[in-house]
C-alpha cells in the first residue's frame, strides 16, 4: 500500500542482488540524495520500464465504454432487492467509466438519483437529477425524472420550485401525445398526496438541531500562535539537543483543550483493496466497495454521489468544485498516471503530489537547496563529514558570522522565524537517509526514476512551470531532463521522509447492518497525509494528547492536564496499553530509528515482571502486580494479599466468556436481549478501564455502546447517566463536532423531551 506492489519490489530487490559489488558500494556510500538518485537512475533499463508498465496495466483506471451498462445492470438488481446503498455504489462505478455528455452517464446519474431518493438523500438526489439532464438524458425518460424531482422538492418543502417542475412536466406531456393519459393521472394523484404531506409537516428540510450549534464554538483555535501556524498560543516551538524540534506548553493546559488544528499540506486517499486484474476477479470490473468509492479524492469528505474525473475512472470527488480544484492543483498531471501510481504505492504518489503543490508557492529557496545539493558535496546529509554542522543547522542554535554570534533559524521556519504549513516546512522534515537500508533506498530511487521517465515521456513540463517566481538563472538546469532530476531528488527525499513523518488519516466506519440496536464500527485508515505542524510532536508510549480527523484536518487535543513547560507528546502507534515495552521498542526502532526513553518505557524496563502489565494479574486490594508461580503474592511489600493462580485463571476465563456473550448479543442486535448485553458489557468495561484507563478513548467507545443499549432498552436513568459519562470522555479526545458526540447529544435531547412516566397505582 505505502510502498510499491510486491511484484515490483521483488523485481527490484533481485536486480539489486545481481548488481556488481562495486555499484552496490557506490550507492550505499553516496553522500547525498542527489548522488543516490543519480547512480540509481542510470541503472533503469527499458526492460525494467516494460515490466512496470505491464504491472500498471493491471489496474483498470481508464474509461471503459462497456463498463457503464455492466454496472447499471448490477445496480438495478441491487435496487430491486431494495439494497439502495449497494445500488448507489454500483451506479457510481458506472458514472466513473462513462464519458461526459453521453447517454451512459446520464442514465447512471438518473438511476443513482432514484436510489438516493429511497435513502432519504433528497438534496443529493436533486443534484444527480440536474447532472443527468446536463449530460443529455433521453427525452423519452424525462417525465419519470421530473416526477422524482418534484417529489424531492415537495418533501423538502420547496413548494414553488415543485409547482414549476410540475408545470414543466404538464407542458411536456401535452406536447407528447404518445404518452398514456394514465401517466398524467398518476402524476396528479402523486402531487395531491405530496401537498397534503407538506401541510401536515410544513418543513422537512434537513437542518441541524439548534441546540447542537452552540457546541461548535471551539471548532477553531481560541487564539492563533504567532510563531506556529495552525497551533494554539498555548504551545511554543523549541529545540532539544537530543530530540530536535518539539512543542512545549507555555501555560497550564486542561484536558480537551485544542492545541493544533491543521489542514494537511498534502494527502492521498488510500485506495483500499484494489487488486490488479490478474488476481482472478469474477469479471474485469470490480463490484466491491473501496474507500475510493465513498470518499472525495481531494478533501476526503464522505460522499454517496461522487463526481468522477472526465479523463479517468479512478479519481472521484464530492463536487464539481473539488474536481476542478484537484485538476488545477495536481490531477491534470496525475490523470494519465493512475495505474503507475497505484503500482508504485501511496508514498510515491504523496511525493509526486507534494512537488506538484510546490509549484504554487515561492520555492526559490528550495530550488537553491536542491541545486546546491546536486552540485555541492558539502551540502550533504547527516552521514557525511559535516555531521556536526548539519545537526546544528537541523536543531537550531548559534553560529558565528564576522565575529558575531548569529542564531541559526529552526529548520522549516521562514526568515522571520515563523513555522508555517507550506512546502518549506515539508522539505525540512528529516528523511533519515543514513538509517534506511541500501536496498530500500535503491527501491525508492528507482521507483521515483521510473516515474520521472513517464513524466518526461508524456512531456509533462507542468512539473517545472507555473512557479510564482522563477528560480535564479544560475541555479536552473537548462534541459527538461535536468529539471526533472532536481524534482526527482525532491521526490526521493519525500518518499524517505514519509516512513517517519507520514500521518495515517483515519475515520470511523460503521460495520454490519443498520438495523442493529448498537452501532458496530471500526477505525480504518482513510488516507496518508503530511501535516508539518503535527510532525513537530515527539513520541511517547503514554502520550498527553489525542488526535482526530475530520476530512483533511487533524485536531490535536490535550488528553490530560499538561503543566507549563511540559512537552506536548503524541503516540506514533506503539502505545503502552496495546504493546509490551520490548515490542514497542522494536517497532519504534525499525520504523522511526530511535530508542524510546519515555516514562512508560523506563518504568516497564525496571519492572521485574515479564511481559505486558495486562498479561499479569494485579492485586485486588492495592492494584499492584502479583508475582509467583502456583501461588501469586502481591509485589507491594506492605500488602499481604496472596491467591492461587488457578483461581485467577478461572475467573479470567469466566470474564472472557461473558465479554464474548456481550459482543454476540451486540452483533445480533436483538432488543429483547438488551439487559443481558448491558450486564456483560458493564463487565467488559472493567477490563477496558484497567488496561486503557478510565479516561481513555477506548473507554469512551465502550461507554458509547452501553449508552446505545440503555437508550434502545428505554432504560432512561441509566441511559442519561451513561451518555453523560461517554460525553465527558469523548469530548476530551474528539471535541464537540465528532459524530459520536452528536449522536449522544441527540439521544440525550430525545430522552429529556419525553413526558414524565406516570407513577403506578399505590398499593
Amino acid at each position: 500500500m505505502d510502498l510499491p506492489v510486491d511484484e515490483w519490489k521483488s523485481y527490484l530487490f533481485q536486480k539489486w542482488s545481481l548488481l556488481p559489488k562495486s555499484i552496490q558500494v557506490t550507492i550505499s556510500t553516496a553522500e547525498t540524495l542527489s548522488d543516490v538518485f543519480l547512480h540509481t537512475s542510470s541503472l533503469l533499463q527499458s526492460e525494467d520500464e516494460m515490466f512496470l508498465k505491464r504491472l500498471s496495466r493491471g489496474y483498470l483506471v481508464g474509461k471503459d465504454p462497456n463498463a457503464p451498462l455492466f454496472y447499471r445492470e448490477k445496480g438495478n438488481k441491487k435496487f430491486q432487492e431494495k439494497d439502495y446503498m449497494g445500488a448507489t455504489v454500483l451506479y457510481s462505478k458506472g458514472v466513473s467509466h462513462s464519458r461526459p455528455n453521453t447517454e451512459d452517464i446520464s442514465l447512471c446519474y438518473a438511476n443513482r438519483s432514484a436510489a438516493l431518493f429511497h435513502l432519504g438523500q433528497y438534496e443529493t438526489c436533486l443534484k444527480d437529477i440536474i447532472r443527468a439532464q446536463m449530460h443529455r438524458y433521453p427525452e423519452r425518460l424525462q417525465p419519470k425524472l421530473m416526477l422524482r424531482k418534484a417529489d424531492c422538492l415537495v418533501t423538502l418543502g420547496r413548494l414553488q420550485e415543485a409547482s414549476e417542475t410540475i408545470s414543466d412536466l404538464e407542458r411536456n406531456l401535452a406536447a407528447n401525445p404518445t404518452l398514456a393519459a394514465s401517466q398524467f393521472q398518476i402524476l396528479q394523484r402523486t402531487l395531491s398526496r405530496l401537498k397534503m404531506k407538506v401541510q401536515e409537516k410544513e418543513n422537512l428540510t434537513e437542518t441541524f438541531p439548534e441546540a447542537l450549534t452552540k457546541a461548535f464554538e471551539d471548532m477553531d483555535l481560541r487564539e492563533e500562535n504567532e510563531q506556529i501556524s495552525s497551533a494554539s498560543s498555548s504551545v511554543s516551538l523549541c529545540t532539544d539537543p537530543l530530540k530536535g524540534r518539539c512543542l512545549i506548553a507555555t501555560k497550564d493546559i486542561l484536558p480537551g483543550e485544542l492545541l493544533v488544528k491543521e489542514n494537511a499540506f498534502v494527502s492521498v486517499l488510500n485506495p483500499g483493496e484494489m487488486p490488479p486484474l490478474c488476481h482472478g476477479l469474477e469479471s474485469k470490473w470490480d463490484t466491491r466497495v473501496t474507500n475510493g468509492d465513498l470518499y472525495c479524492h481531494r478533501c476526503l469528505k464522505h460522499t454517496l454521489a461522487p463526481v468522477p474525473c472526465d479523463g479517468c475512472s479512478y479519481a472521484k470527488y464530492c463536487s464539481q468544485e473539488c474536481m476542478q480544484q484537484a485538476w488545477d492543483l495536481y490531477h491534470s498531471v496525475e490523470c494519465s498516471l493512475g495505474g503507475l501510481l497505484l503500482t508504485l504505492g501511496v508514498f510515491c504518489h504523496v511525493a509526486l503530489r507534494s512537488t506538484l503543490l510546490a509549484r504554487f508557492e515561492d520555492v526559490d529557496n528550495v530550488i537553491r537547496k536542491l541545486c546546491g545539493e546536486i552540485s555541492n558535496k558539502d551540502i550533504c546529509l547527516p552521514e557525511s563529514k559535516n555531521l556536526m554542522q548539519t545537526l546544528s543547522d537541523d536543531l537550531g542554535g548559534e553560529s558565528e558570522e564576522n565575529g558575531e554570534t548569529v542564531e541559526t533559524p529552526i529548520p522549516g521556519c521562514d526568515i522571520n522565524g515563523k513555522y508555517e504549513n507550506n512546502y518549506n516546512a515539508v522539505f525540512n522534515l528529516l528523511p533519515h537517509t543514513e538509517n534506511h537500508s541500501p536496498e530500500h533506498k535503491f527501491l525508492c530511487a528507482l521507483s521515483v526514476s521510473a516515474l520521472c521517465r513517464q513524466l518526461e515521456a508524456a512531456s509533462l513540463q507542468t512539473l517545472t512551470t507555473g512557479l510564482k517566481s522563477s528560480p535564479p538563472k544560475a541555479a536552473v538546469a537548462p534541459a527538461l531532463c535536468q529539471e526533472l532530476h532536481i524534482w526527482g531528488v525532491a521526490m526521493l527525499r519525500h518518499v524517505l521522509q514519509l516512513q517517519c513523518n507520514a500521518q495515517a488519516v483515519t475515520t470511523i466506519q460503521q460495520t454490519g447492518s443498520n438495523d442493529n440496536v448498537v452501532t458496530n464500527s471500526r477505525q480504518v485508515r482513510l488516507a496518508t497525509g503530511i501535516f508539518p505542524v503535527v510532525s513537530l510532536l515527539n513520541h511517547s508510549c503514554s502520550p498527553n494528547t489525542s488526535v482526530s480527523f475530520r476530512s483533511t484536518v487533524a485536531s490535536i487535543r490535550a488528553s490530560e492536564q499538561i503543566g507549563k513547560g511540559q512537552e506536548i507528546l503524541h503516540c506514533y502507534g506503539p502505545h503502552e496499553s496495546r504493546m509490551g515495552v520490548a515490542e514497542r521498542q522494536q517497532k519504534l526502532r525499525s520504523q522511526y530509528f530511535f530508542d524510546c526513553n519515555c516514562p512508560a518505557c523506563q518504568n516497564e524496563k525496571h519492572r521485574p515482571a515479564a511481559g505486558p502489565r495486562w498479561e499479569a494479574f494485579c492485586c485486588n486490594r492495592c492494584r499492584a502486580l502479583m508475582q509467583g508461580a502456583d501461588v501469586l503474592s502481591c509485589d507491594n511489600t506492605s500488602c499481604t494479599e496472596a491467591v492461587s493462580r488457578d483461581h485467577l485463571v478461572a475467573r479470567l476465563r469466566d470474564l472472557q466468556q461473558q465479554v464474548g456473550k456481550a459482543r454476540k448479543l451486540l452483533r445480533n442486535g436483538k432488543l429483547g436481549d438488551w439487559q443481558k448485553a448491558a450486564t456483560h458489557l458493564q463487565k467488559s468495561l472493567q477490563v477496558v478501564k484497567v488496561r486503557h484507563g478510565p479516561s481513555s478513548v477506548e473507554m469512551g467507545h465502550e461507554l458509547f455502546k452501553l449508552a446505545q443499549i440503555f437508550f434502545n432498552g428505554f432504560a432512561i436513568p441509566e441511559a442519561l447517566s451513561t451518555i453523560q459519562e461517554a460525553e465527558k470522555v469523548l469530548l476530551v479526545h474528539y471535541g464537540p463536532r465528532h459524530d459520536g458526540i452528536q449522536e449522544l447529544q441527540k439521544m440525550k435531547s430525545y430522552l429529556l423531551d419525553l413526558p414524565p412516566i406516570p407513577a403506578g397505582p399505590s398499593v
